[in-house]
């Protein structure tokens, strides 16, 4: 799928998305509380920010919160979602160039965003997260512990789910050139039972 179709496609599902916003937050809250050790800074960006349901589990953690995504639907009802706290929210696309400055975010999230797109527009993902990161890039997505039904879905699909699930370590292992990666480090930890965070730390 096309990056401006899938656009159009996210923005004409919002509203389903918006049901299941309290959902998807005390999920996120839970995930959250268990990863502390990482999120003891100042200032967040979430990558492909739908409803806004992970800004809002952040920005009660105490951080600055930025969310962009490039469905302007989803970006309305997460402001709607958010009125009560400073969360920013800026219509942009992390597989082109980003409207900030090189390390301007302590820490940078994409939740179930990568899985979704082919291989090469991850690897633009990768290197946009790791530009404007100054501490870690945080992929929070599936492992390969998959349900019958996800298998379905994105069968269904037709993203490249299948693929990142078995090498996602690796590509961000190797994002970038030989002579110099997107990251210096990527370490995976399981945070669900079918999801992990794969943590990466951008090169200074």
């Amino acid at each position: 799928m096309k990056r401006k179709d899938s656009t159009g496609l996210f923005n004409s599902i919002a509203p389903i998305y918006a049901l299941f916003f309290s959902y998807q937050k005390r999920r996120y809250a839970k995930t959250l509380a268990s990863m502390q050790r990482f999120l003891t800074y100042e200032t967040i960006l979430d990558v492909g920010c739908g409803t806004g349901a992970l800004c809002s589990a952040l920005s009660d953690r105490g951080l600055a919160v930025t969310g962009i995504d490039p469905a302007s639907k989803m970006l309305a009802i997460a402001k709607r979602k958010n009125y009560d706290n400073a969360t920013t929210f800026i219509q942009a696309d992390a597989t082109q160039a980003l409207p900030f400055t090189d390390k301007q975010f302590d820490v940078v999230i994409a939740s179930y965003v990568a899985h979704g797109m082919k291989q090469e527009m991850r690897t633009n993902l990768y290197r946009q997260m790791g530009r404007v990161a100054k501490q870690y890039v945080i992929i929070h997505d599936y492992n390969d512990s998959r349900s019958p039904l996800t298998s379905l879905v994105e069968y269904l699909e037709g993203g490249d789910y299948f693929h990142f699930i078995k090498h996602a370590q690796k590509e961000l292992q190797d994002c970038g050139t030989e002579l110099q990666h997107c990251f210096s480090k990527v370490e995976v930890v399981q945070v669900g039972k079918r999801a992990n965070w794969y943590i990466c730390t951008p090169n200074a």
